[in-house]
């Protein structure tokens, strides 16, 4: 939410307020400007650039000081209060230009940048998809309130910068939004979610072309994010070059491969230690990952959720093996590997209902 001042000085009015009844509490010679008009109620309308004020409970008070700059009549400041029912995402847009506020905001806030904000950025999303894979709705409504204010902190940190607002930000994504759906917003059809699918990737591939690349020729890989989970960016590099036809067109194939990579790791491993060892490694190690997200990819599995799976099923199996032996009295640091093993195939069948391979 947004301020702006009006021509009475030290009052200022919410940018996107809903319409209603404002009353002010000022004196007949505080109303004296030629944009402010009062009736015996003290009802005001202001003119100008200022939004008009008609018919809602709101109390609207000058600061101590009406010509103390630092009156900025934001939410929580003395002198304005916000009405019951006033929009949340104004709201809380105008609760990070207070917090971003070099004078009166918090240091913390004020001191951030988009580069170091990202990483709680990415952290946020990610805490959204725990909350959905765990099916806490509360918790879901808090994580998307987290995930949110990112996109206001950013969109506050590029107005102050005069690169855009917030309001740009959300007419972009409706534009591309309505843009990309020309079956809903158009005259297209579409006759399946695979059709649309592949009607999104073209408009996609449309605008990257009209908007130009970075100086390298084209590629249907363009526009793959580099700062992807690398898993997640595995598998759409995949997808986009199997729009050309680079593809295996059988998952025994990729099974084949899959054999292959392991046996390149087990020809990296036998070598002396040495740097170009561990390179070979990792080299070998990210061509085993890839293979493996192309398996996924051609089974239909999303590997990024497979692994959530994966690592949940470990996370439960494990706590419950340390409560066995902790209310055995017993530190499980000090079991030894194969007694370990024999309780982890116990936990397993009895939290699975049977035997699994690890």
């Amino acid at each position: 939410m947004r301020t702006k001042k009006s021509a009475y000085d030290g009052f200022f009015l919410l940018d996107f307020i809903k319409p209603g009844k404002y009353t002010v509490r000022i004196s007949a010679a505080d109303l004296e400007s030629k944009n402010v008009t009062s009736s015996e109620t003290h009802d005001v309308e202001v003119t100008g650039s200022c939004t008009v004020l008609s018919g809602l409970d709101f109390t609207l008070t000058p600061g101590p000081d009406k010509n103390n700059s630092h009156n900025s009549g934001t939410i929580g400041n003395p002198g304005l209060h916000a009405p019951k029912g006033i929009n949340g995402m104004n709201k809380l847009i105008d609760i990070m230009a207070r917090l971003r506020d070099p004078r009166s905001g918090c240091p913390w806030d004020v001191e951030q940048t988009f580069a170091t904000i990202a990483p709680y950025t990415i952290e946020e999303a990610y805490e959204v998809a725990d909350a959905i894979d765990r099916d806490d709705m509360p918790g879901l409504r808090d994580e998307l309130g987290d995930l949110l204010l990112q996109v206001v902190f950013h969109a506050r940190m590029a107005e102050e910068a005069g690169l855009f607002a917030f309001d740009q930000v959300v007419d972009a994504i409706c534009d591309k939004m309505i843009r990309r759906h020309p079956h809903v917003f158009g005259d297209d059809t579409v006759d399946s979610a695979e059709a649309q699918t592949a009607n999104w990737e073209n408009l996609k591939a449309a605008e990257r072309e009209q908007a130009g690349g970075d100086g390298r020729p084209a590629s249907v890989l363009d526009g793959v994010a580099g700062a992807l989970p690398a898993l997640m960016r595995a598998e759409k590099l995949q997808k986009r070059a199997s729009r050309v036809g680079f593809d295996w067109d059988d998952p025994a194939r990729v099974l084949d491969k899959l054999t292959e990579e392991i046996s390149e790791v087990r020809e990296a491993i036998a070598m002396p230690e040495s740097p170009a060892r561990a390179n070979a490694l990792e080299d070998e190690i990210g061509d085993l990952l890839f293979v493996v997200t192309n398996l996924a990819r051609h089974l239909a599995i999303d590997p990024e959720q497979a692994l959530r799976r994966g690592n949940g099923k470990f996370e439960r199996r494990f706590r419950a093996m340390e409560r066995h032996y902790a209310d055995a009295g017993v530190d499980i640091a000090e079991i030894p590997l194969d007694d370990l093993e024999s309780q982890w195939q116990a936990v397993k069948r009895r939290l699975d209902g049977g035997p699994e391979n690890r």
